[in-house]
C-alpha cells in the first residue's frame, strides 16, 4: 500500500508539474509522457495484486472485503 500512495503521488507530480514544465524541450515532454504510462501500469499491476490479497483474506477468515461491491 505505502508504494501505491508513493506511485500515485509521482504519478499526480508528473501530470500536474514535470509535464507542463517540460513543453518547452520534446524529449523531456516525451520522457514525462513515458514515465506516466509506466506508473499508470505499476499502479494497475499493483492494485490488481493488492485486490487478489484482499480476496485471500476473505477467503481464510469469511470476513468480506470492504473494497469489493
Amino acid at each position: 500500500m505505502a508504494q501505491m500512495v508513493q506511485e500515485s503521488k509521482s504519478l499526480w507530480r508528473i501530470r500536474n508539474d514535470y509535464k507542463r514544465d517540460a513543453e518547452g524541450c520534446i524529449r523531456c515532454h516525451e520522457l514525462y509522457v513515458d514515465l506516466e504510462r509506466q506508473k499508470e501500469d505499476n499502479l494497475r499491476r499493483m492494485e490488481a495484486i493488492l485486490r487478489d490479497h484482499l480476496k485471500t483474506v476473505e477467503v481464510r477468515s469469511g470476513v468480506a472485503n470492504p473494497f469489493e461491491p
